[in-house]
């Protein structure tokens, strides 16, 4: 098994991430190369921001239907 992930696995680990938790050597492995590597990082921010905005959906939802229409 080889300590440094590729790009590609990197964005696979954080999706998988966003499910479940990950093993430790995977969470390892992953904020290795997070911590190299400035694109995975930003993708890893991307979802996370992803994730936030739609578990926040709902309550946006739910305050636009409680407003009377123009």
């Amino acid at each position: 098994m080889r300590i440094l992930l590729s790009c590609k696995q990197a964005h696979q680990l954080v999706s998988e991430g966003m499910d479940r938790r990950l093993p430790f050597s995977a969470r390892t492995r992953l904020q290795l190369h997070l911590s190299m590597c400035k694109a995975c990082t930003n993708f890893n921010q991307q979802m996370q921001s992803l994730r936030h905005a739609m578990r926040e959906l709902p309550k946006h939802l739910g305050a636009d239907q409680r407003q009377d229409p123009p």
